[in-house]
């Protein structure tokens, strides 16, 4: 709404001129919200203390993590808050797909807010049940993907990009909607597992936000898309100012959410940002990219899925000795901090293998 308000006036006053670019409005949306989340997660904290918004630690889960029991969880609303008010301020809110961020984002962090909500009041570690947090996933999913099947502005619309190859599509057909809707819920599920240590999953999303914002600015100029090899979607340049809002409010609660958390984000946190990250990919067509860029999120969850699976077919045997990964490591006595570091290393060398993907098609 501001950038509406300042840009209409550049006629009269010619240095407001600066506000049509998208690099810096997301440069805005960044410092908006990390001063936003900020300045009000102290008093946040406070207020969830309160109302008794506290975690509840697994019995069965790392012993190092009981003395974590109590600290506020929910905090992923201060997330929610700065991501929101920092793109109504500095986003062109006539953009369509403005529009469909702020659904996803809001959407998914909804059902982490009502899973969060029953683990609080049934003062244990299990919320709203499996299957129906899938149902709704899904549902929300399958109804962003359908607005995007059916955008008459979008030539690509059922079209998977390779990276690495100039202009190599497959196009799915009506296959692209059951693969949208996996990359959607299958991210936000991935997110979900790997916020289990302080301050982990946020710092893996800031840095997938940064890559994200690169490509797509990329993806939503003709100039750059075309020199790039890269799929030119129009409009979708607009969505960098959305990942430049959620990386101020990642870095933000991270001085809150570091070593030892004094808020956890909670799945109201966590599905939220993994349906945008999800939800990104999908509108650029760089699902694939977002495997190597969040490869920490597939690896996470593919431990956890190997380990149940390898569970239920041995009668009880292990692959890790708990998943998801992190929590393997925990219990090999790596400190939680160190854990949190390196997986951060690996996140950031994963982001610039994903930003050559662009010089080596």
């Amino acid at each position: 709404m501001l950038y509406e308000i300042l840009y209409s006036l550049s006629d009269q006053f010619s240095v407001l001129n600066v506000f049509r670019y998208i690099t810096f409005r997301t440069m805005l949306a960044i410092l908006t919200s990390f001063f936003f989340t900020f300045i009000i997660a102290p008093s946040c904290i406070r207020w969830l203390k309160r109302l008794s918004l506290t975690q509840h630690i697994r019995d069965d889960g790392p012993k190092t993590h009981l003395k974590k029991e109590g600290t506020p969880t929910m905090g992923g609303i201060i997330i929610i808050a700065s991501v929101f008010l920092s793109v109504l301020l500095w986003a062109n809110l006539r953009n369509h797909y403005v529009w469909i961020m702020i659904v996803s984002f809001l959407g998914f962090g909804f059902i982490g807010f009502v899973d969060d909500y029953l683990k609080i009041t049934r003062k244990n570690y299990k919320g709203l049940p499996g299957r129906y947090k899938l149902v709704a996933q899904f549902l929300l999913a399958l109804s962003v993907t359908l607005f995007l099947y059916f955008n008459p502005k979008d030539p690509y619309t059922t079209v998977l990009s390779i990276p690495f190859f100039k202009q190599w599509l497959i196009d799915l057909g009506v296959f692209y909607l059951p693969f949208a809707i996996f990359v959607m819920v299958g991210t936000s599920n991935a997110v979900n597992l790997t916020d289990g240590m302080d301050g982990l999953a946020a710092g893996l999303v800031g840095i997938a936000s940064i890559v994200n914002a690169v490509l797509l600015y990329i993806s939503g100029h003709a100039v750059f898309a075309k020199y790039l090899y890269v799929l030119y979607i129009p409009g979708t340049g607009e969505l960098a100012v959305f990942c430049g809002a959620m990386l101020g409010a990642c870095l933000g609660f991270l001085w809150y959410n570091s070593y030892p958390a004094e808020v956890f984000m909670g799945d109201v946190g966590s599905l939220s940002l993994g349906g945008a990250l999800g939800s990104l990919a999908v509108i650029t067509k760089h699902e694939i990219v977002l495997a190597l860029v969040g490869g920490i999120f597939v690896v996470e969850a593919l431990s956890v899925i190997l380990q149940v699976s390898y569970f239920k077919l041995t009668n009880g045997k292990r692959i890790f000795r708990m998943a998801p990964l992190h929590h393997h490591f925990e219990l090999k006595k790596w400190p939680e901090p160190k854990v949190i570091v390196r997986f951060w290393i690996i996140g950031i060398i994963l982001a610039l293998l994903s930003l050559l993907t662009l010089k080596l098609r």
